[in-house]
């Protein structure tokens, strides 16, 4: 297992853009100023033991150098010893709505970022549960396998956009069912929340629902928008250039789809919250989920981590020790070596 035990060091190494910006523009000024004494070619022949290629590679190892250094402030660990241990908790899936609906603004800041801040908030709730996310619209994948890393399904939600499923649509029934598939043999209570609008839904959800509910899968469903609806923005990059028409030319209206996730979470054995700009309702499902048998099991993790970063900092030592080696002036051997004669031959 390896890990970085101060990742944060590792902003220092957005100085190297900076660093070779400047070593461009001083490059750039000494040949202008070279050139002021005439033509270029003719004035680097009368510094012979100048090195043009020395200078650069001495910036690339002292930038190398420095990359190791960052590394090595930010100490990379690797796991030495793998211990068991038996935890207690619930497995869940968030089942996370990605369509273009949920880009709508009657949530604020809208409905999908309104979603992830549901999810955040509820992370910071549990402590032995294993959680995973899977992403839908007209298609559902696993975007995260069950896993108690809370701070990597953190990350994993910070990636999630509309654009990563192409095929557009609200299919809860098929996002249900692969929920169900990510559960896998777990012998824990399992519970899905499902995180949409729950507009323009595809399949048929509710015998999902009923389906996973036999197979002890609690779904709870979070209706994300207001009764009243919203426009549907349309993005040029990350400007937003009007909504989305119909082919009548009128601005599309999305509206929650409150009864069908009613009807979804009943056949579930879960329930259903309507989530606004006040709260997420994320602390209902909680409640409820808390309610669950919570299941033993067993979990492998790194228990002690050895230190590496000294290999780092010696290598950064060598390559600067090196550096120093390295003369900027060409020496007497190098500059005897001509590849190309500047004289010409007479007939």
């Amino acid at each position: 297992m390896f890990r970085l035990a101060h990742p944060q060091f590792l902003f220092l190494l957005l100085i190297i853009p900076l660093l070779v910006l400047m070593f461009v523009y001083a490059r750039n000024r000494k040949k202008k100023a070279l050139s002021a004494f005439g033509d270029l070619s003719l004035v680097m022949r009368l510094i012979p033991e100048y090195s043009g290629s020395r200078e650069i590679l001495k910036f690339i190892i002292w930038t190398v150098a420095w990359i190791l250094i960052v590394i090595g402030l930010c100490d990379p660990q690797t796991g030495s010893k793998l211990e068991k241990m038996k935890r207690k908790g619930v497995d869940m899936i968030f089942a996370l709505d990605v369509s273009n609906s949920m880009m709508a603004q009657d949530i604020t800041p809208n409905r999908l970022e309104r979603a992830k801040q549901a999810i955040v908030h509820l992370l910071g709730k549990l402590e032995n549960d294993r959680v995973g996310l899977v992403v839908f619209a007209g298609k559902s994948y696993i975007q995260m396998p069950l896993t108690t890393d809370y701070s990597a399904t953190r990350l994993f939600l910070s990636n999630i956009n509309p654009g990563m499923i192409p095929i557009q649509g609200t299919a809860i029934g098929d996002a249900i069912e692969t929920s169900v598939s990510a559960f896998g043999n777990t012998k824990q209570s399992k519970a899905i929340i499902i995180i949409t609008d729950g507009e323009n839904h595809e399949d048929n959800a509710v015998e999902a629902a009923q389906a996973a509910a036999g197979k002890n899968c609690r779904v709870y469903t979070i209706g994300i928008g207001l009764p009243e609806g919203a426009p549907i923005p349309v993005y040029s990059g990350n400007t937003q250039i009007g909504y989305k028409k119909d082919a009548s030319g009128l601005t599309v209206i999305t509206r929650i789809n409150e009864p069908m996730l009613q009807d979804i979470a009943k056949a579930g054995k879960g329930i259903f919250v309507r989530a606004n700009n006040s709260q997420s309702g994320v602390q209902e499902v909680f409640d409820q989920i808390n309610k669950l048998e919570k299941a033993e099991y067993n979990e492998a993790f790194f228990s002690d981590y050895e230190d590496r970063f000294q290999f780092f900092i010696l290598a950064a030592l060598i390559l600067i020790f090196g550096e120093v080696l390295i003369a900027e002036r060409k020496g007497r051997l190098a500059g005897k070596i001509k590849l190309f004669s500047s004289k010409t031959t007479q007939k």
